[in-house]
């Protein structure tokens, strides 16, 4: 999901916590599943038509992000049944033994997901046993026409002293380290010590032009002509894009970050079989193409792709970029609790300076 939402509760199925629901092993509690997803990631409609189709009542909870996400479903203090965290999470959770294999008898419509972003998912999840696409994007350069006279292919454009105090950059560890590392020539998931060094460096060179360290700020400002420049989500660029259409989208020519976010079910799980439903109701096109209506995050979904009506989303190349755009795009891995803790190091100095 990339992909980074504010909380918000978006029906009436949700709750804040599940911790106080007692009873979760009476026969009342044998039709419903436990969803833990992203805010604004799903369209309500679809939680209420699940439950009308299925007769299983959605109790539905929400996080901002997946290290918020992970230690309430490590604990086991809340037995989610179904959960949607992205790539690199999925990896650290295979990793601890924190999830169960999924019975793909139980998930026929899996045939409907596009097998490009299952191999891709195998980055993570090596023999797609247990996590399902559910939304996929890239992460990119959003400029404004108006603002920027010259072409935008590269990620050097964000070291131009001409637009200084109009960049925006992400709030965000990961993708920060991922424009200077890709602006250096080195893998997204570096471990190195002197290339994450090298990128630090350029980051605080960097710091100087940045307007503002922002996560879903950069869709608003940007929306609004309040700066030239600014790394997004393609998710969100499509949003932008309906608001402004001066605003242009760009996967940079050193490559980027292709995220995946997937359903998976924890062990913990007290309704696999309403999970797997779930899922399965999910990757049908009708309800994989109201969803990617809803969220604007492209959809793995090759049958509901065949479904839009709109043949400029359609064929949208924010939406849907080509494999060459993609060439050189890497999913972000986990690297692991001590490299984490080298990663949070190196940003706070970068935002110390």
């Amino acid at each position: 999901m990339k992909k980074w939402f504010l909380f918000i509760a978006t029906t009436a199925l949700a709750i804040s916590a599940l911790t106080g629901c007692g009873g979760k092993n009476s026969a009342s509690d044998a039709n419903k599943v436990y969803v833990y997803n992203w805010g604004e990631y799903i369209d309500p409609e679809v939680l209420d038509m699940f439950q009308e189709e299925t007769g299983i009542e959605v109790v539905y909870d929400e996080f901002e992000t997946n290290e918020i996400m992970y230690p309430k479903v490590a604990s086991s203090g809340v037995s989610y049944d179904v959960v949607c965290p992205s790539d690199y999470m999925i990896e650290r959770m295979i990793q601890d033994d924190l999830l169960a294999e999924l019975n793909y008898d139980n998930i026929p419509n899996l045939s409907n997901i596009d097998q490009t972003y299952l191999d891709q998912a195998k980055q993570f999840d090596p023999e797609n046993k247990y996590s399902v696409p559910y939304c996929w994007g890239t992460v990119g350069i959003l400029y404004n026409k108006t603002m920027v006279d010259e072409p935008v292919d590269s990620w050097s454009i964000l070291w131009d002293e001409k637009y200084k105090d109009s960049i925006l950059m992400q709030d965000s560890v990961r993708d920060a380290f991922a424009v200077a590392l890709k602006s250096l020539g080195y893998s997204i998931n570096s471990t190195d010590a002197n290339q994450l060094n090298e990128a630090k460096e350029l980051l605080i060179q960097q710091k100087p032009l940045v307007q503002a360290y922002v996560i879903d700020q950069v869709r608003d400002k940007m929306i609004g002509n309040e700066a030239a420049l600014g790394v997004i989500y393609s998710g969100e660029a499509i949003f932008t894009q309906r608001e402004n259409p001066d605003l242009e989208y760009v996967i940079p020519k050193e490559g980027s970050n292709v995220w995946i976010d997937g359903w998976v079910i924890p062990k913990t799980a007290e309704h696999k079989e309403n999970a797997e439903k779930f899922i399965n109701f999910l990757c049908r096109d009708d309800i994989a193409l109201k969803n990617f209506e809803y969220i604007t995050y492209s959809t793995p979904n090759k049958a509901a792709r065949e479904l839009i009506e709109d043949e400029d989303i359609k064929n949208s190349e924010v939406a849907f970029p080509t494999a060459d755009m993609l060439k050189d795009c890497e999913t972000y891995q986990y690297l692991g609790s001590e490299n984490d803790d080298l990663f949070s190091t190196l940003w706070n100095e970068v935002k110390s300076n």
